[in-house]
């Protein structure tokens, strides 16, 4: 399988268009523990960073819930 160019990348990314809006409301602690990690970690995209953090964690629960034919039990008998 080919890998993608980072332009491709890009360009596929640019393209889609977010329409919907999402907002939240942080404690003063909350912000400043946010505001830390982006710093630390220097995220300069914070709408990026909360976008892809939330939607990579529902992305792994959602893996780690796909129902089987068997039971986690059943299969490690």
């Amino acid at each position: 399988m080919r890998k993608r160019s980072k332009k491709c990348l890009k360009m596929h990314v640019e393209s889609i268009k977010r329409e919907r809006r999402m907002s939240i409301l942080l404690s003063e602690e909350e912000q400043q523990i946010v505001d830390r990690y982006l710093e630390k970690y220097k995220i300069t995209n914070k709408s990026r960073w909360l976008r892809e953090t939330i939607l990579m964690f529902i992305h792994k629960n959602m893996e780690e819930d796909y129902p089987t034919l068997f039971g986690e039990h059943d299969m490690r008998r």
